[in-house]
C-alpha cells in the first residue's frame, strides 16, 4: 500500500499496519512458544528493517503481550495471579499482602528477574491502584488467530487492517496530530492511555478506537520498560503514533492541498 503520508514525512521508520488473520505470513518473525521476550521488540524490527511478525496466544513474549494484543487477560497467568502481577507493577514485595508468598513466589524466578519482582516496576502507587487500572483496560478476545506487525507498503488488498503506527519524533508528532486534528471535529481526537503497555497502545487501545463512532488517535511508547528494551533501536526521542484504520484514510486524503501546503509546516521542515 502506498501513503502519502508515508512519502511525504520523511520518517526514519517504516509505517507498520496492525492486522489481524487467521494466516501466518511466510517468512515472518515470531517468537518460539513460551519464550519470554517483548513485543516492542519484533515492532522494532518491522520498523526498522522492513520485517513482517507474527504473534498467537502461545507466542505472545510476555503477559502483558498477550494482554496488549488482544488475546484476552493473559496478565491473570501471571506467577501468583493477579495479585503478584498487581504487586509486580507497583512497590514489589513492599505491597504484598502476603511477603512470605510472594518471595517464594519470587525465589522460583530466574535470578536475573528477582531483584525487579522484588522492587517492583513503580509504574503504579498500590497493587489496590494496579487492579482499578486492569478493569479499566479494554481486554480483547480478536475472533483471529494471529496478531500481525506488517510494514505498511507490504499490505496487500483483502487483509484486515486495524491500524497503522508511525515512529515518530517531536515535530512529525506534531505534523500527525495537526493532521488528525484537521480531519476531525474533536478537539481531543489524540489521547495517551497513561500507564499502559507500549504494546497496548498500539494493539487493544487501537482496537477499540477502530470500532468506535469517532476513532482517535493514540501517542504511545511512554512505557519506560519497552523504552529500556529498545533503547539501541530506537534510542530515546522516538514516539509511537497509532491511527485507527478508518482515521489514516482520512488523514491521508489531506496530504496534498492540505498541511504540506502549511507555510509554518514547510518553514519548519525546510533544511535551509
Amino acid at each position: 500500500m502506498e501513503s502519502k503520508i508515508a512519502s511525504s514525512f520523511n520518517l526514519s521508520f517504516e509505517p507498520v499496519a496492525i492486522l489481524w488473520s487467521d494466516e501466518k505470513p511466510e517468512g515472518a518473525l515470531q517468537f518460539k512458544p513460551g519464550k519470554r521476550s517483548c513485543v516492542m521488540y519484533s515492532f522494532a524490527q518491522v520498523a526498522k528493517r522492513g520485517k513482517s511478525a507474527v504473534f498467537d496466544r502461545e507466542t505472545c513474549g510476555c503477559f502483558g503481550g498477550g494482554t496488549g494484543l488482544g488475546f484476552g487477560a493473559q496478565y491473570e497467568n501471571f506467577p501468583g495471579g493477579l495479585e503478584m502481577f498487581a504487586c509486580f507493577l507497583s512497590k514489589g514485595i513492599e505491597g504484598s499482602k502476603d511477603p512470605e508468598k510472594y518471595a517464594a513466589i519470587v525465589n522460583r524466578m530466574p535470578p536475573e528477574r528477582r531483584e525487579l519482582l522484588l522492587k517492583g516496576e513503580r509504574f503504579q502507587t498500590s497493587p489496590e491502584k494496579t487492579r482499578r487500572f486492569f478493569e479499566n483496560l479494554p481486554v480483547t478476545e480478536i475472533p483471529s488467530k494471529y496478531v500481525v506487525f506488517k510494514p505498511l507498503r507490504e499490505v496487500e488488498e483483502g487483509d484486515e487492517i486495524k491500524g497503522v503506527v508511525f515512529t515518530v519524533n517531536a515535530l512529525q508528532f506534531s505534523g500527525l496530530a495537526t493532521l488528525v486534528g484537521a480531519v476531525r471535529d474533536a478537539s481531543e481526537a489524540v489521547f495517551t492511555p497513561a500507564g499502559a503497555a507500549a504494546c497496548q497502545q498500539m494493539g487493544i487501545f487501537l482496537y477499540r478506537e477502530e470500532e468506535s463512532e469517532n476513532p482517535r488517535a493514540i501517542l504511545g511508547f511512554t512505557d519506560l520498560a519497552a523504552r529500556k528494551h529498545l533503547r539501541r533501536i530506537m534510542g530515546d526521542d522516538m514516539l509511537t503514533f497509532a491511527v485507527p484504520y478508518r482515521l489514516f484514510l482520512e488523514m491521508e486524503t489531506e496530504v496534498e492541498n492540505g498541511l504540506l501546503d502549511s507555510p509554518s509546516w514547510k518553514i519548519l521542515t525546510d533544511p535551509e
